[in-house]
């Protein structure tokens, strides 16, 4: 019996270590293989309007905005900058009954923050969307809107049925 449980104890720490490398060994590739989103641009090409420490992180949820650029938003309340991950954050944000200036998003085809009044929304498209199933992506130009619906779907619509859209996220929380 003495034998037997050296030998199993052998055959378990043989097992684990087996196990650690394996673990070790996914946790290079992740780091040699990083997993890049549409919506990721690269540093020097984000725009981020908040300062302080966090002005890297979206302003409701903490997530990078640089990895989750190309749905960011931007707006002024109580005259300081805030910049958002999606348009689901900056709608979490006015669903609190605050008042935003100046509503901002990132144009997809020139990475420069629009208005969201002449923005071109192209919703539920076949690209990952940022806080929520459906996608929701800004264009300056119709024109740019309208070939990114054409190579990946949606529909195209103006901010405020986009931000129809992000509410109806909030039913499956509420």
């Amino acid at each position: 019996m003495k034998y037997f449980t050296i030998l199993l104890a052998g055959l378990l720490l043989v097992g684990c270590a087996e196990k650690k490398e394996t673990n070790e060994s996914i946790a290079q590739t992740k780091k040699e293989l990083p997993t890049l989103l549409f919506q990721t641009v690269d540093e020097q090409n984000a725009t981020l309007v908040q300062d302080g420490k966090n002005k890297r992180f979206c302003a409701r949820c903490g997530m990078d905005l640089v990895r989750y650029y190309k749905t960011s938003h931007a707006a002024i309340l109580n005259d300081k900058e805030h910049q958002y991950c999606s348009i689901h954050c900056l709608e979490e944000h006015l669903g609190m009954g605050i008042t935003v200036k100046n509503p901002r998003v990132v144009d997809v085809t020139s990475l420069k923050f629009i208005s969201v009044m002449q923005a071109h929304y192209v919703v539920g498209s076949k690209m990952r969307g940022t806080m929520s199933q459906v996608s929701k992506y800004a264009f300056d130009s119709l024109e740019d809107a309208q070939k990114f619906q054409t190579l990946y779907g949606g529909e195209i619509m103006d901010f405020s049925r986009a931000l129809t859209k992000a509410k109806e996220d909030f039913k499956h929380y509420r």
